[in-house]
């Protein structure tokens, strides 16, 4: 592959690249190839449903070729580096590649040891996490055979993807120790950086009402500094008051903190003194504001929305169709605005549906239907749909 030269390169064989690599090919761009070292495709969305046993891990995993679209190039190597004058992408394995237009879509890093212990804790046998796809079974397993005791939750500041799928296990299994008589013998906690559980009005109301229900102990504007794997303690800080505990837990379900991956970093494409090290675009065309051949989105992008897989659909649609345009030498017709979407899963068989702009006000589909009230359909929408329109739609480039 050393050398080559595509007319579209994407780097990322997540969601964003395949999906955009099919509606590219569908709407004519025929030379693109997507750079992805991986040799298997996960859909993130059922961590949440493994991790509360609702679902197999064998459904959340297919071979990266088996989604790969027709007419698209995989490379199965891993980007190290990106020269926006050269139009060209380093490759781990030594060689370049050249691009006419270039897509960055490399998703996050898990960024564990910014969080002192929090690694070792997750490895551990009373820890796990469903943000990682070999920690997700684990994380039902412990949930699962707990009778009584303590059990954390936790979530992180910064941006994160999904950041209402920190949540979801802990209700599934609290819906769980209901059934099994135990919820009473469990303290349950969960740690949030935020000043509300979420921050959409309505569908923090139908959140609070389950966290009462269940007699979950919520903290708000607060978050793990540290953890002590040996001594199953969590050190909490209380962002408002400066405050910190040690709390003792039987049961540690973590997300740690995450930004973009440390090579992207350290490229020209984010803006300066962005930490986070995301690509800098115009959130609105997904283009990036110094290099017009270069374009960013899902995770990755500096954009406005919270980062999740509904907001990925929609920047999609419009990058490809911006893009298309752009090689023609025509103004980009397409905006994204801002919309995003997360289903928490309240209970073994209810959603709460929350649809919201970059602005946290809700955004819903269907106008005037009240989709955040807590719902069995939209259970079977999250739980049996979705995946299907994944695998089926989304990853030809159909929806």
């Amino acid at each position: 592959m050393a050398g080559r030269h595509f007319d579209v390169l994407i780097i990322g064989g997540g969601n964003a690249g395949v999906s955009l690599a099919a509606r590219l090919h569908r709407y004519g761009v025929k030379d693109v190839a997507v750079v992805e070292p991986e040799d298997h495709h996960l859909y993130q969305p059922l961590f949440s449903h493994i991790a509360g046993g609702r679902a197999k891990a064998s459904e959340a995993i297919r071979p990266q070729r088996s989604v790969m679209p027709r007419g698209v190039e995989w490379i199965r190597d891993g980007a190290v580096d990106i020269d926006p004058a050269g139009n060209t992408v380093s490759l781990a394995s030594g060689g370049q590649l050249g691009f006419g237009h270039l897509v960055v879509c490399p998703g996050l890093q898990l960024d564990w040891d910014k969080i002192p212990g929090l690694a070792e804790a997750v490895h551990s046998p009373f820890g796990a996490s469903h943000y990682e796809f070999s920690l997700a079974p684990k994380a039902w397993t412990l949930l699962s055979g707990l009778k009584a005791g303590t059990a954390v939750f936790t979530m992180p500041s910064g941006p994160i993807k999904c950041g209402g799928a920190a949540q979801k296990p802990m209700y599934l299994a609290c819906d769980y120790w209901r059934e099994q008589g135990v919820l009473q013998d469990i303290r349950v906690v969960m740690v949030q950086p935020s000043h509300t559980v979420f921050g959409v009005p309505g569908v923090d109301d139908e959140l609070n009402r389950k966290i009462a229900q269940y007699g979950i102990e919520l903290r708000c504007n607060s978050e793990v500094t540290s953890v002590d794997a040996a001594g199953q303690t969590a050190r909490i800080r209380d962002n408002g008051t400066g405050a910190t505990e040690e709390l003792r837990y039987d049961v540690l379900n973590a997300v740690p903190p995450q930004s973009a991956p440390d090579w992207l970093k350290d490229t020209e494409l984010p803006a300066l003194g962005d930490s986070g090290g995301f690509v800098e675009v115009d959130p609105e065309t997904l283009r990036h504001v110094r290099f017009p051949n270069i374009w960013s989105l899902g995770d990755a992008a500096a954009t406005t929305n919270s980062k999740s897989g509904g907001a990925l659909r929609k920047q999609t649609s419009v990058l490809a169709k911006n893009l298309v345009a752009a090689r023609q030498g025509k103004p980009l017709p397409e905006k994204y605005n801002g919309y995003s979407v997360c289903p928490f899963t309240v209970s073994r068989s209810t959603v709460v549906f929350a649809e919201f702009d970059d602005q946290y006000r809700p955004m819903p589909t269907i106008p005037k239907v009240p989709t955040w009230k807590e719902s069995r359909t939209s259970w079977v929408v999250d739980r049996d749909i979705f995946p299907r329109v994944y695998w089926n739609l989304i990853l030809k480039g159909r929806a």
